[in-house]
């Protein structure tokens, strides 16, 4: 005897795709609802954070810079002490000279060091000032992460106490949720994920209400409302891309539409009595 072989997510029929994918909107919109009770709490903690971040990020480049400012002055001082030397030097041979051409070749190579220690002076002169503003500059930027350290502090304290009073129940949620996705086919939650990335109110899937869409609330003609409820396959809004579920699959009580016969009866009964 044949084993049955196990139906997947994608051998489902249409009507269980669409049941199981409302129960995953439900239990994501429960969830939104939790994070919307932090209110922006989680996102100040990581705009706190990514500022911190960057602060010592630029920190340490402004300290990198200092080194390299240094470096330079040290280089350049011992160029200076260097140039003083050799004019010493210079000015001992100069004494000694036996011709023009060796009195102006010493002279020029005098002037030449003298040139170059002014220019390097000039340049350690620069690089100071440069070094002193860079300094400053991170004394500023080390108080303000402290600051901000103060205040991610106190941001993660409260985001703590209002993630304690939720986070069984979000826990809960989430593992229910990851079950259901488990139910539903592959392409079909990719589809669903994605649309709900999109709408600004996280609804992926909705019903019908009052011959409208539920998400953006565009009239639904008749004939596609009628396939809707028919359930034989998986059928989208087409203004706002939302896919569709029939209200009484999901398990909703639509309020019933005012029937308006009784007003052309009161209309007929006028003629009548005309």
């Amino acid at each position: 005897m044949a084993r049955e072989s196990k139906k997947g997510p994608a051998d489902l029929k249409v009507e269980e795709k669409l049941k199981n994918l409302y129960k995953l909107q439900t239990l994501l919109s429960e969830i939104d609802k939790i994070r919307t009770i932090r209110g922006e709490l989680p996102e100040e903690v990581r705009d706190l954070e990514d500022e911190i971040e960057g602060l010592t990020t630029r920190i340490e480049n402004i300290n990198n810079e200092i080194i390299s400012l240094k470096k330079e002055v040290s280089e350049r001082q011992a160029t200076i002490q260097e140039h003083k030397m050799n004019i010493e030097r210079f000015k001992t041979q100069i004494d000694n000279v036996r011709n023009n051409r060796e009195y102006d070749n010493l002279s020029k190579q005098i002037e030449y060091a003298e040139l170059d220690i002014q220019l390097n002076e000039k340049k350690i002169g620069e690089a100071q000032a440069r070094i002193q503003a860079k300094e400053e500059e991170a004394l500023r930027n080390n108080d303000l992460v402290n600051e901000r350290r103060v205040d991610l502090d106190a941001k993660r304290v409260e985001l703590e106490e209002v993630t304690k009073e939720t986070k069984e129940e979000e826990d809960k949620l989430k593992e229910e949720a990851q079950n259901t996705e488990l139910t539903i086919d592959t392409r079909l939650l990719t589809a669903f994920k994605r649309i709900r990335k999109n709408c600004r109110n996280g609804l992926g899937i909705v019903y019908v209400q009052r011959d409208a869409c539920g998400g953006c609330f565009n009239k639904i003609p008749p004939q596609r409302q009628l396939d809707i409820r028919m359930r034989k396959k998986i059928i989208v809004c087409e203004y706002c891309g939302r896919i569709m579920i029939d209200p009484e699959l999901a398990g909703v009580e639509v309020a019933q539409r005012i029937d308006e016969k009784p007003k052309r009866r009161r209309a007929a009964a006028r003629k009548t009595e005309e």
